[in-house]
């Protein structure tokens, strides 16, 4: 597998830095993460399935686990030691806690030169956000996400995924790996701050035409991307459920407008989206409502347009695509997992369904590192590790 050989130490929690670690893990990575005394937290957060929560199987998967406590003098030195094997940490702390704990890149780099460095946090390690909390809604909103998410009622709603979060994951996912190349050409190591904000930020690339040409905030139901244009929009069925067009091109509009017998609309999907392109909205509205969404399905078939229908999440996770596709694992349980999206022709994933309890591989990590047994039977003793 691509990452076998290489060896990460995961200190991060919840979702951005767990999930990146993960496909890490499921590409060949060793990844050992290291536990708070109380444990991942997501080990108890939502629905569970034969005792294990369904968010811990799919950010957990194939790691190892252990516990140290890095207040401790003897849980510190055991980090420090256990990082001169490693080739990446990654952390989420709070900016300025691995300063005080003594963890951070310029001590750890001491010790171990080639170390790739990861430090994910909500605002980044510099500038005046640097030390609020925040959590990914809090960042969507404050990065002008959850503004563009309106309903139709032009209030902000709350946002179906957590952007921000996956946004850093995939973020710090490819930054550590452009630095893990370069450690090869170079020998050196590097630090890597990932914000999540920048990280959400810098996805905007094709929402940023009001801002960036016009200075002014875009008015999302009149905007290409959320509602002004009629061919990239959501359609209500005669049986109240919904179908989407989700292709503005203006072949499209041709195919389909033509199709419905109305080629005298099709012009108007050339001008700039909102106002202008109302009548066709309209239209279309009043004509998906005349039938139910299997027979706009059996109609829009043999028709070149993009649409597709608005699935249940439930739905859509279990069509046929996705399980063709490996997007579905199970284990020997019977446990559903996600799968891998990273699909190599060599040396595929292999992703390693199974789960470790909390701290079960600290003392053989401990021995591996050249620590007795009764080196061990001290350090528990003095709550270097539960």
């Amino acid at each position: 597998m691509k990452l076998q050989g290489i060896r990460v130490l995961d200190l991060s929690l919840f979702l951005p830095g767990p999930h990146f670690t993960m496909m890490m893990a499921d590409h060949g990575a060793e990844v050992i993460s290291l536990e708070p005394p109380t444990g991942e937290p997501v080990r108890n957060i939502g629905l569970k399935q034969n005792g294990q929560s369904v968010w811990f199987r799919n950010v957990f998967r194939g790691k190892k686990s252990i516990n140290l406590n890095l207040k401790s003098d003897a849980g510190k030195q055991a980090f420090y030691k256990l990082c001169e094997t490693v080739d990446v940490v990654v952390e989420a702390f709070r900016p300025g806690v691995v300063e005080r704990l003594g963890i951070d890149f310029d001590t750890i780099a001491k010790i171990n030169p080639k170390l790739v460095y990861c430090s994910i946090s909500a605002y980044g390690q510099t500038g005046p956000k640097r030390l609020n909390p925040a959590h990914d809604l809090s960042i969507q909103a404050d990065s002008g996400a959850v503004q563009i998410n309106q309903g139709q009622d032009a209030k902000p709603a709350q946002p179906g995924m957590p952007v921000a979060d996956m946004a850093g994951s995939l973020m710090a996912f490819s930054g550590v790996l452009m630095a893990l190349l370069r450690c090869q050409q170079t020998g050196k190591g590097d630090y890597l701050d990932i914000s999540m904000q920048d990280s959400l930020v810098a996805w905007y690339a094709n929402v940023m035409g009001p801002p960036f040409a016009e200075n002014r905030s875009p008015e999302p139901k009149q905007e290409r991307s959320w509602g002004g244009a009629a061919m990239y929009n959501i359609y209500q069925t005669a049986d109240d459920k919904y179908l989407t067009l989700g292709g503005s091109e203006l072949k499209f509009a041709k195919n389909l407008l033509t199709a419905l017998g109305r080629e005298d609309l099709i012009n108007l999907c050339q001008l700039p989206p909102g106002p202008d392109q109302a009548p066709v909205t309209a239209f279309l509205q009043s004509t998906f409502l005349e039938k139910t969404l299997d027979q706009w399905q059996a109609f829009l078939a043999n028709i070149d347009v993009c649409w597709s229908p608005v699935r249940s999440l439930n739905e859509a996770v279990r069509d046929e695509h996705l399980v063709q596709r490996d997007m579905l694992l199970n284990d020997e349980q019977g446990n559903l997992h996600l799968g891998v999206p990273v699909k190599f022709r060599h040396e595929p994933a292999q992703p390693n369904l199974t789960l470790p309890s909390f701290s079960q591989d600290t003392q053989a990590l401990l021995a591996e590192l050249g620590y007795s047994e009764q080196d061990i039977a001290n350090m528990r003793s003095e709550n270097a590790f539960i």
